[in-house]
This record gives C-alpha cells, sequence and structure tokens, in this order.
C-alpha cells in the first residue's frame, strides 16, 4: 500500500555519511603524547555534532573538561576510570550538557566512540573552576 503523500528529503543534496574507519589511519590526540589517538568519523556543521573513534593506551589521562552539550559514549574493548565509575567493554554513558570531569583515565588499553552534540572544553590546571 502506498503513502498518500509523496514524501522526500527536504534537501536532496543532502547524502548519507559512510565511513570506512578500519581502513582509516590513527592520529594523535594529544600533541606530543603517543597514548592517545583518534580517528573523526564526523563532524556537522549544520549540527554541532562530532563522532570519534578513540583509541587510549594504559595510563593516559584526559584532561579536566566539561561538556558543553550532552554526549554518547559507547566502550568497544578496555576499561575507563570516569569520575568514580569505571566503564567496560560494552558499557554505554549518555553525559548531560554541564557534566565536569576531573581526569578521565584508560585503566588499560582503551577503545571508544564517543559522539557529542557540542564543544567539550579542557582547563589547563587540574582545578575546576567554580560554576
Amino acid at each position: 500500500m502506498g503513502l498518500s503523500q509523496e514524501i522526500k528529503p527536504v534537501n536532496t543534496e543532502l547524502m548519507d555519511t559512510l565511513v570506512e574507519a578500519s581502513k582509516m589511519d590513527w592520529m594523535p590526540y594529544v600533541e606530543g603524547d603517543d597514548r592517545a589517538f583518534a580517528k573523526i568519523l564526523y563532524t556537522g556543521s549544520e549540527s554541532g555534532t562530532w563522532a570519534v573513534l578513540f583509541r587510549w593506551l594504559k595510563g593516559f589521562s584526559a584532561d579536566p573538561h566539561k561538556h558543553l552539550a550532552g554526549s554518547h559514549t559507547f566502550i568497544l574493548s578496555g576499561k575507563l576510570q570516569v569520575r568514580d565509575g569505571l566503564l567496560n567493554a560494552g558499557d554505554y554513558v549518555y553525559e548531560p550538557n554541564g557534566m565536569l570531569h576531573d581526569e578521565t583515565t584508560a585503566l588499560e588499553d582503551t577503545e571508544y566512540l564517543f559522539i557529542s552534540n557540542g564543544p567539550v572544553i579542557f582547563f589547563d590546571d587540574k582545578t575546576l573552576p567554580v560554576i
């Protein structure tokens, strides 16, 4: 049975985005640190959404930061220490806008998918500002 109305894309110029991440090279995530790498999968200039595969080697810690938009994290392998919790392979976490983090640390070699709906701001020192 056909639809009672014609349904078509709002913008016929838009295309699906297919990324063959397995064929991409890992890029350094932090300049001068050989323990963290990334593959940029998607950046959406119209929405601010971005998606990245991260590979962090055991012992790497991301500096304190604040999420300025909601984000999704899915652990593919390894283990991350995030605040007082542990994220293991197969775990998923949604973090709403405004979440603050001290260091996030790879307790094992870890790969994870990170999708954010906007920017993340990192702090230069180890003290989080009072907000």
